[in-house]
């Protein structure tokens, strides 16, 4: 039975019950990328976006900003081909002054266009994410 069988497949949701090791058998069975960064580590918005774009493998000239983020889950990864479906796994983000509420809004709201970009291809796109 599908892990998933009660999520939706374009999706940005809170972990909760969810194990990370779960979700990254799931993904495997599915065939699909697992993307997972542990953003403990870092105070600020560069911190997170450059934890997310080591952990992400993104290309050495990613901007470290939400537009950069935003090209680097959809176009890029549009571009180089057909995609099996995306799962990921953002744990951890900080809450801190230099990475506060908005910017944490912010962040998620660029993994939601980016599984409104995936729906629209009929890709799975499911985000789970936790807070520090």
């Amino acid at each position: 039975m599908s892990l998933f069988k009660t999520v939706p497949p374009n999706v940005v949701q809170s972990i909760r019950a969810f194990r990370v090791t779960d979700l990254q058998t799931e993904a495997a069975t599915l065939g699909q990328h697992f993307l997972y960064a542990h953003c403990a580590h870092a105070t600020t918005k560069q911190q997170v976006l450059a934890a997310i774009a080591e952990a992400f493998h993104f290309p050495r000239h990613f901007g470290k900003n939400f537009d950069a983020l935003s090209d680097c889950l959809t176009s890029l990864a549009h571009k180089a081909g057909p995609q099996p479906g995306f799962l990921v796994v953002l744990e951890q983000l900080p809450n801190t002054p230099k990475f506060d509420k908005e910017a944490r809004e912010t962040l998620l709201d660029v993994f939601r266009d980016a599984a409104d970009f995936w729906a629209d291809k009929k890709v799975a796109f499911r985000v789970f994410y936790s807070f520090q």
